[in-house]
């Protein structure tokens, strides 16, 4: 979910409830400026989802170039 900065000011008990449950980003000006999320989700689990998500025949070196190039 992504909210302004002023509504997460004007409803902060209301998105610190919803945090626990899911990520909640924070914009300012349209641009992310910050993400509100639960200490008790298991990072682990976050890991375990990307794992396997880059190829194992590339090359830390090329999977950089290939980021870098898209920006």
């Amino acid at each position: 979910m992504s909210i302004t900065a002023t509504e997460l000011k004007a409803n902060l008990g209301k998105y610190l409830l919803l945090a626990a449950s899911e990520d909640v980003y924070i914009t300012r000006n349209g641009k992310v400026v910050a993400r509100l999320t639960s200490p008790f989700q298991d990072k682990l689990d976050i890991v375990d989802s990307l794992y396997g998500s880059i190829p194992g025949t590339i090359t830390p070196e090329e999977a950089r170039e290939e980021r870098l190039d898209k920006i």
